[in-house]
């Protein structure tokens, strides 16, 4: 990707030039930027909150499954379920604001440097109006997800895995020693055995850890 200066991502010098621009078109790429960044914000609080909206009803499920032996440990199973719903709702949203927020690096990288008297490439303007000619996230939803699970749910997950565990641990007796296969029953629900319900949640779980550890770990234009 063409860039500016020295650092990561320039180009050799012959491919650079002064770039000039109109009063108008000046204040077009400026209120343009505003508007992305305003994007942004509004986009960053929509994450922060669908993270909160997890991580209250993780609490409040995990409260009622602990508050009362009776209560079936597979409310930790709906848990996990609802904790996918809003990661996978959240990975929408931070799509729409890589798109945002791509625009925004655009215009860092290459019309404030010209603004300030760098030289940048001077067709720098066809990547910004592809963007704007056609929408597109510069991320995958499985990179989303992956990014969002890498900093919130695997966190989440990880809670609601070890509730659950101590959900079928407290259902036992004292003095119970835990063998197996026989453990494999503490997960039965109704005429689900307990194996296929732990073969699940580990399937299901390893395709979360596969989701964090696949997903591109530098945001387009900063890798060069």
């Amino acid at each position: 990707m063409p860039g500016a200066g020295g650092g990561q991502g320039a180009v050799h010098p012959e491919g650079l030039s002064e770039v000039s621009y109109s009063t108008n078109q000046a204040n077009a790429l400026i209120h343009l930027y505003r508007a992305e960044v305003g994007k942004m914000t509004a986009y960053r609080q929509r994450l922060d909150m669908t993270t909160n909206w997890s991580v209250v009803t993780t609490a409040g499920l995990a409260s009622f499954a602990l508050g009362n032996p009776d209560n079936s440990h597979a409310t930790f199973l709906f848990a996990m379920f609802m904790n996918y719903f809003f990661l996978r709702l959240e990975a929408r949203r931070f799509r729409t604001y890589e798109i945002a927020h791509h625009r925004v690096r655009i215009m860092e990288r290459f019309f404030y440097p010209a603004m300030l008297g760098d030289k940048v490439d001077p067709n720098w303007h066809q990547l910004l109006l592809a963007e704007l000619a056609k929408p597109r996230s510069p991320m995958s939803r499985a990179d989303a997800m992956g990014w969002r699970l890498g900093r919130n749910y695997l966190w989440i997950y990880t809670a609601v895995l070890l509730a659950w565990l101590a959900k079928l641990d407290l259902e036992q007796p004292k003095g119970w020693v835990l063998e197996f296969p026989e453990a494999f029953s503490l997960a039965d629900i109704g005429n689900f055995p307990g194996w296929l319900v732990f073969l699940g949640v580990m399937v299901f779980y390893t395709y979360l850890i596969w989701l964090a550890i696949r997903a591109a770990r530098t945001y387009p234009l900063e890798d060069g």
